[in-house]
């Protein structure tokens, strides 16, 4: 009766053999994954590495760019910029080009002339502050451009010393005709005294287009023919003789 109970399967052994996964033995994952701090030290890691990545990027994104890039960058934008601007014909690259024109004598013939009444320089010396004034009745007013004449008292043509627009043409009691061309980078060249004008307002003038003959005014009359010649820049008076060149 032993024997027989002894052959006999345990009733609870055979039960969880046939249910398969009590009776198997945990595998090596399984185990791992059953530990309580699998779990939180895989969260621990993970975030790390994300602090890191981010930290990694930002640090990337604030380096400045080396100078050999930053020199490249640079060159390809100019580069650019002026392919634009000249298949465009920029109106601004033009006037930057045409600002770069020297100014030149108000006259044909430079070595015919001469400057009879100079420029009121406030720094200069008494010589030019006595040669400079002009006297018109009682009254003494500081010259603000040079006077040129020919020796012989001869009328000459008048030309125009920059290109540009003519802006005034007006014939004033005092200074006698006008003349006025206003061009790039805010330069603008009077001329007075004159007699006969050759342009009216609104003309486009090239430097050395004609633009009248010397004359006669009354605030200047003992100067014979001439012409009163001024030059502004940005809207200031400047010596003439400062920007033309030598004869």
């Amino acid at each position: 009766m032993n024997e027989q109970d002894k052959n006999k399967p345990n009733h609870d052994e055979s039960l969880k053999n046939k249910q398969g996964d009590s009776g198997a033995k945990p595998s090596s994952w399984n185990r791992l994954l059953s530990k309580r701090w699998v779990f939180p030290a895989v969260y621990t890691a993970a975030a790390a590495i994300i602090l890191t990545m981010v930290w990694v990027y930002q640090d990337t994104g604030q380096k400045p760019l080396k100078p050999d890039t930053a020199a490249v960058v640079s060159q390809d934008s100019a580069s650019s910029g002026n392919e634009a601007g000249t298949a465009k014909d920029d109106p601004a690259a033009v006037e930057v080009v045409a600002s770069a024109e020297s100014l030149a004598w108000p006259v044909a013939n430079p070595g015919e002339v001469e400057v009879v009444k100079p420029f009121y320089d406030e720094k200069g010396t008494e010589e030019n502050h006595v040669a400079a004034m002009v006297q018109y009745n009682d009254t003494f007013v500081p010259n603000a451009g040079i006077d040129i004449a020919r020796e012989d008292n001869q009328s000459f043509d008048v030309k125009a010393a920059h290109s540009g627009k003519v802006t005034r043409v007006e014939d004033v009691a005092v200074f006698g005709k006008v003349v006025e061309v206003t061009g790039p980078g805010n330069l603008k060249t009077v001329y007075q005294s004159l007699g006969d004008t050759k342009v009216k307002q609104g003309d486009e003038v090239k430097q050395g287009d004609l633009l009248a003959t010397a004359g006669r005014s009354e605030i200047e009359k003992n100067l014979g023919n001439h012409v009163h010649f001024e030059v502004y820049e940005d809207g200031k008076v400047v010596n003439p003789s400062d920007l033309l060149p030598q004869r």
